[in-house]
């Protein structure tokens, strides 16, 4: 067992902000089938396992150097999934999973942190998740399901908008978009406080909170109070345990980084090239695929010795905070062969987005560290990711996490939407595969109720009108049925804060915005090129403009709106820092500022 030493609780200032964020009754006839009609059914339970932020090559099963054990055991058992897709930040991500619903139509078109004013009466540009969807965890709580939270939720912060008035009938749920990982503290001044909930109220952590192990202990939990001393369980569960683990501040217990120390001395760019041929060997990506070096990474050898020792120590504790969740995975999969529900557990794990660029790629400097050491953050070497100590991976890093892939988290390159999916368990009796096909979030919510028995809702529930589902159903797939489930002319649309995305078979039509996109249209086909490498818009014109056209109906059928004039995501955060947390303090400074200005212009007069 891992234990957290305590240091005393920390608020950021808006500065640090600029320094770390880059950043039932159903009533139509396709209803969910009763608890009653599903009793005597051998229905599965489903642990869906959402990482934060981890990037396309992070486990071994898929190229990377980390120890993951539990998770590749897992992928060997079961389906990988190479060409899965989500969005590009974490709200829009998880309104798409729990509901198999357009991140827009479901009220999410970005996360709240990022909405402009301009846009904040839109009903896609809540920030938060509405009441015109239905999640997964309600339907199957409907289905006689059991259903759990533990971890990150960032689909609401009021009591009506949380987990538990969301389909799950036992939660422990952090509201924000992150937090620290050793203590109860926000790591953005656009929160006062870290928000942690307990099946609807407030909560404090433990002393010894580490949040990896905390959210498996609670999920174990969870599932223990329902276990029967005696007999099989007479309910199936459902189990949401979305970590913390990889987001900013990244952190991790000594015993896991110490096994790092020292590893990525050979820079950002050698741990992209040898990832890049690991998949390759395992068949992730194809051979030949190419790939290009991010105009954002830095050249290592132009970094002093100290420099390039700083970093790897950086790499080092992103890896072992991969390797600590892993651990504690492996916790919950211990707990379930010890009481007999291993064999009758699905198993789906995934990303909410690519890897997290956010914070300067330049850690180790002066003005870094004054800020730090001000709010009583240190970027000390020997204590770098323990309690205290701030550390982001940076844009050179995250490009290594996710390569081959282009760009990460925030941007519509393939590295920040293109992640891990793994679906493995005994009740899917299926071979052991690598899947190629396209596959997006939208589809986990359909394919979790299919598994279940579970009828979707179709257009009404509850005796209200609700977005229906437009996901995929994954099963098919999963029983090597079919070699596809999206047809050659079915579009899937994509957009966040400007960027625009439309997959169409096997090509991509994308716009990254700058500062770290040029916003220009360009045509990939990812399928045998998934690093973006030739922009193919002039070879094949028609077809461009043919998915451009597509694009804006897309836009036009999810109430997509183009961003003001000059925003920036970063810029945006700090802004709405301001405007929702020291409003009032800065209109006593404006007030302040026109009387001190109207008194000097009535003394010179």
């Amino acid at each position: 067992m891992i234990v957290a030493k305590r240091i005393q609780g920390v608020v950021f200032p808006i500065a640090l902000l600029f320094a770390f964020l880059g950043f039932a009754s159903f009533v139509q006839s396709d209803v969910a089938p009763s608890a009653d009609s599903l009793r005597d059914q051998k229905r599965p339970n489903i642990v869906l396992i959402l990482a934060d932020d981890l990037g396309y090559t992070d486990l071994g099963s898929f190229g990377g150097e980390i120890s993951t054990p539990t998770l590749d055991s897992l992928a060997a058992e079961g389906i990988r999934f190479t060409n899965y897709h989500t969005a590009a930040n974490c709200a829009p991500a998880r309104a798409m999973l729990l509901t198999g619903v357009s991140s827009h139509r479901a009220g999410v078109a970005n996360i709240i942190e990022m909405i402009p004013p301009e846009q904040r009466d839109h009903p896609a540009y809540q920030g938060e998740l509405g009441n015109n969807v239905v999640t997964v965890s309600t339907l199957l709580e409907s289905a006689g399901y059991n259903t759990y939270m533990a971890g990150k939720w960032h689909l609401g912060h009021t009591k009506d908008k949380l987990p538990s008035r969301r389909g799950f009938q036992r939660t422990v749920a952090l509201a924000d978009s992150g937090a620290d990982n050793w203590e109860q503290k926000p790591y953005l001044p656009i929160y006062e406080t870290a928000n942690w909930f307990a099946d609807g109220e407030r909560i404090a952590l433990p002393e010894d909170f580490y949040s990896s192990r905390f959210l498996v202990d609670k999920m174990i939990e969870f599932i223990q109070s329902d276990q029967p001393q005696n007999g099989s369980r007479q309910s199936p569960f459902f189990a949401y345990l979305p970590f913390q683990a990889v987001h900013i501040p990244v952190q991790a217990p000594q015993e896991f980084i110490d096994r790092y120390e020292g590893r990525y001395l050979e820079g950002w760019a050698k741990l992209r090239e040898e990832r890049h041929k690991r998949a390759i060997k395992l068949g992730i990506v194809l051979p030949g695929v190419p790939a290009v070096t991010m105009h954002t990474t830095r050249d290592w050898n132009a970094l002093s010795d100290e420099d390039k020792r700083f970093e790897a120590k950086r790499m080092a504790v992103y890896a072992a905070m991969v390797e600590a969740m892993d651990f504690h995975i492996a916790r919950l999969v211990q707990y379930l062969r010890e009481t007999g529900e291993f064999d009758n557990t699905i198993f789906i794990f995934t990303s909410d987005n690519g890897s997290e660029p956010s914070g300067p790629d330049a850690l180790n400097t002066t003005r870094a560290r004054f800020q730090l050491a001000r709010q009583d953050y240190t970027a000390d070497y020997e204590t770098l990711g323990l309690k205290g100590s701030f550390v982001n991976l940076g844009p050179s890093f995250a490009s290594a996490s996710a390569s081959p892939l282009a760009y990460y988290k925030f941007y519509a390159g393939e590295g920040g939407l293109r992640v891990p999916l793994i679906i493995a368990g005994k009740p899917l009796a299926a071979q052991p595969d690598i899947n190629r096909a396209f596959t997006y979030v939208k589809d986990i919510a359909p394919t979790i109720l299919s598994l279940a028995g579970v009828e979707q809702p179709g257009g009404r529930y509850a005796g209200k009108p609700v977005e229906p589902i437009t996901g995929k159903d994954l099963t098919p797939l999963l029983k090597g049925e079919t070699a596809n489930v999206y047809g050659e002319d079915e579009a899937v649309g994509y957009e966040l804060a400007g960027q625009g995305v439309l997959f169409l078979g096997s090509y991509k039509l994308v716009m990254t915005r700058g500062p770290v996109g040029d916003d220009k249209w360009r045509l990939f086909d990812i399928a045998n090129d998934p690093g973006e490498t030739q922009d193919l818009s002039s070879q094949q014109a028609q077809r461009f403009q043919h998915m451009l056209n597509l694009y804006q109906r897309y836009k036009r059928e999810n109430g997509v709106l183009d961003p003001p004039q000059g925003y920036n995501h970063i810029r945006q955060v700090a802004l709405n820092t301001v405007y929702d947390r020291f409003r009032g303090e800065a209109l006593a400074v404006l007030m302040l500022i026109v009387l001190l200005v109207g008194f000097r212009a009535y003394a010179k007069k």
